[in-house]
């Protein structure tokens, strides 16, 4: 903290003149020595012999600046770095103060009780609460602190690699021993990724390598993890070959040998995932620069292009090698797949739409490439077309981009793609996913329970905008959507359609991840199930989308909806999510109707909301009458739908949006939820625990919601009152709306499941 860091730049300066100085004794020596042996006055057998000495003394002048210049430059890379860092420890420490605690000057962060008061005093002395608060919160100051502080101690051994480099002659045939290093660079990223490379390349080919190479490499990784120009070098120097060797190193490692060291192979993975995610960022997203599109193949020429175009070039070669054996085959795509799969870093979409199209080939150039044979491969999943769907979730823009089927992006010389079709549709053209096969006195084929989860995932941050929801996180029922999102929502809709409408129903993997993105549609499948606005009608068979102001709409048909919301539900908490949503908004619907409102005017948003809840009536008998319930008894089914639904609309909830979280707390809550609230909150006891089949028939059956729906709007409302006769007639013609519009909903999803064959 106290170093004066110009010195590395006054350093730099002098190192500049001592280049300066060599090019004089270059130019005198090539005038005053080396011009002898070339001129007229010497010739024969020694002129020559001389002319060979010189020319390698002159290079050795010539190189000396080279290297002297590289030093000069790593000193400043060097000061620019640890300014940066100093800075951002600086400004840590300063945070941590602000926040109440103490930093010593060997960096141990304590509790700042010099302005507590006594009460305060009292508590940190007596209440363990408060003694754990306080503990966790300088635990993680400590912890900040700490990497802060080594990432200072990283940035200096990777100036130590440089230093140590640069002045090693890389040239053998040079004439001289030990030299100049006529080649140095000015570059302290490329010198770690060079011994990076060395350290890589040992383990590629299965040789021992020590902890402290081990060490160093994970070093590299850590401190150059957003630094592209090492990501390159370091890719470049492998090559997609040994790269492929050295994850598949790794990974044996990791699970073959001590399960002390495991954390640390596991690391690099994740070290050499993140550096290949840097490596192959594109300048330019699928949209404005689609593959395929001129303006795509004008940059892969470039310069700047160079290493993508020979990295991806050289992938697809090894993507399809088989690095295990006849019986128990390891392709290169599926290493290199779940390697990714380690990353913390969000990888370009550019990048993940090639290697889907790239997969997407390979898999129907040589099917059952992607099948798992036997045993397998610890760590490494087998359907590598798959798992990379799974990565691509973390980067909705390119699942959006992926799946929209108008193309690649919205380019203006887009060609279109199938892979929505190809993946989730079924029929021609679509793809047959792999199984797990074991072989021996007979052939067995199994379903990989894995199936589709990455499918699943990418489609729901596609159609949504948003990565994929996780356990207690709920949909918002609405929320904007971009043109090629909801193309996504309705494509994903009527690809499954045919089949949610038959035996087939939907993938078990699938149901929840599209229960998530299609609450978040709830404002557009409201109006469908409504079947009130003729604008859904003609967009359903048009381009699946209208726009309406700077809002977009998804359409699709009811028929098509009712099904696949039907094939869902086969999942308990997939319906939960959809009932959920939909109250969700009914009751937000409700509360926009204004003050003194005509009867057309609460009538026609009744009609509307019991037309929805009718359809959910008519899903909900078509699943308990099944018989096969997906694994379910009935009481079970019933009973995950009301822990889902009253269980857990007594908390607090955070639901992601697209413009990001949305912190919903109690009140808000029982805004949204007010029947769920409710007997939420007078069923706690059980609802908490194990909500049972009993709850769910008393409160999810839909009169008792829409009566009490109807009845605690009105309450809320200073122009109907309820203890008068007239007040109490207009809440019966209200609740009589909702109940007929219930009984439409409800006959209209029964025929669309009841007749499949249309």
């Amino acid at each position: 903290m106290t170093t004066d860091l110009s010195t590395l730049t006054s350093a730099a300066e002098h190192w500049d003149g001592m280049a300066d100085e060599f090019h004089k004794q270059e130019v005198a020596y090539k005038r005053d020595v080396h011009g002898i042996s070339i001129g007229p006055t010497w010739i024969g057998l020694s002129a020559d012999a001389a002319n060979r000495r010189f020319d390698i003394t002159l290079k050795e002048f010539q190189s000396a600046q080279v290297e002297a210049k590289a030093i000069a430059s790593l000193l400043r890379d060097a000061h620019a770095q640890f300014v940066d860092l100093r800075g951002k420890l600086n400004a840590g420490r300063q945070e941590a103060i602000e926040a109440g605690m103490k930093v010593s000057d060997q960096g141990l962060v304590s509790y700042d009780t010099s302005t507590l008061g006594q009460g305060d005093l009292n508590a940190l002395h007596h209440d363990p609460d408060y003694q754990r608060d306080v503990a966790k919160s300088v635990r993680s100051w400590q912890d900040r602190i700490d990497q802060l502080v080594k990432n200072v101690d990283d940035a200096d051994l990777g100036v130590e690699v440089a230093f140590k480099a640069v002045v090693i002659d890389s040239d053998a045939s040079d004439g001289t021993f030990n030299g100049f290093n006529g080649k140095a660079q000015g570059d302290i990223e490329k010198y770690e990724a060079r011994e990076a490379d060395e350290i890589a390349g040992r383990v590629a080919k299965g040789e021992k390598v020590s902890a402290a190479d081990l060490a160093e490499l994970r070093r590299a990784f850590r401190d150059n993890s957003d630094d592209k120009a090492f990501s390159q070098t370091f890719l470049s120097g492998l090559g997609p070959d040994a790269t492929i060797r050295f994850t598949n190193e790794l990974n044996d490692l990791a699970y073959d040998s001590d399960k002390s060291r495991k954390s640390v192979y596991l690391n690099l993975q994740g070290g050499l995932a993140d550096t290949v995610a840097k490596a192959t960022q594109v300048p330019g997203s699928v949209a404005d620069m689609p593959p395929g599109s001129q303006k795509f193949k004008d940059w892969l020429a470039g310069g700047d292009g160079a290493f993508y175009r020979q990295w991806t070039e050289g992938l697809q070669k090894t993507g399809t090698k088989n690095y295990g054996s006849n019986t128990n085959p390891l392709y290169g795509y599926q290493s290199f797949v779940s390697m990714m799969q380690h990353s913390d870093t969000k990888y370009d979409d550019q990048f993940l739409y090639q290697m889907g199209d790239d997969l997407i080939a390979a898999e129907k150039k040589q099917p059952g490439i992607f099948t798992e044979w036997g045993a397998g491969h610890d760590g490494i999943r087998a359907d590598a077309i798959d798992g990379l769907l799974g990565v691509m979730s973390k980067n909705p823009d390119a699942a959006t981009a992926f799946f929209d089927p108008a193309g690649n992006g919205a380019g203006a010389d887009h060609v279109g793609n199938d892979h929505l079709h190809y993946l989730a549709g079924s029929g021609d053209g679509t793809r047959e996913w792999p199984k797990h096969v074991i072989t021996g006195v007979s052939v067995i084929e199994m379903d990989d329970p894995l199936s589709r989860t990455g499918l699943g995932a990418a489609l729901e941050a596609a159609a949504t905008g948003h990565p994929p929801l996780v356990a207690g996180q709920d949909p918002w029922p609405d929320v904007k959507h971009s043109e090629a999102q909801a193309r996504v929502m309705h494509s994903v809709i009527t690809e499954l359609a045919p089949s949610a409408g038959t035996d087939a129903g939907v993938e078990e993997n699938l149901r929840q991840p599209l229960a998530n993105a299609l609450a978040g549609y709830t404002n557009d499948t409201h109006e469908i199930l409504g079947g009130m606005d003729a604008d859904y009608v003609r967009a359903a068979t048009g381009d699946g989308y209208f726009r309406d102001g700077d809002t977009t709409h998804m359409a699709v048909s009811q028929k098509d909806l009712v099904q696949v919301m039907r094939g869902l539900s086969e999942d308990p908490d997939a319906y939960a999510t959809l009932h959920k949503a939909e109250s969700r908004y009914i009751d937000a619907e409700m509360r926009t109707i204004p003050q003194g409102a005509t009867d057309f005017e609460t009538s026609a948003p009744m009609s509307k909301a019991g037309a929805t809840l009718g359809a959910y009536s008519a899903i909900r008998e078509d699943v308990l009458n099944d018989g096969r319930m997906a694994g379910y008894s009935e009481a079970d089914w019933k009973a995950k739908i009301a822990y889902h639904i009253i269980g857990g609309a007594v908390t607090p909830l955070a639901i992601p949006t697209a413009g990001g979280s949305l912190v919903v707390g109690d009140a808000l809550q029982r805004g949204v939820d007010t029947w769920a609230w409710q007997w939420g909150n007078s069923m706690k006891a059980e609802a908490d625990a194990t909500a049972n089949a009993g709850i769910a028939d008393e409160y999810l059956n839909a009169h008792n919601q829409m009566v009490t729906m109807v009845d605690v709007w009105a309450n809320d409302r200073s122009d109907i009152d309820t203890t008068t006769n007239s007040g109490k007639a207009e809440l019966a013609v209200l609740t009589n709306d909702i109940l007929n519009g219930h009984d439409r909903g409800a006959s209209t999803a029964q025929k669309y499941l009841t007749d499949t064959s249309n």
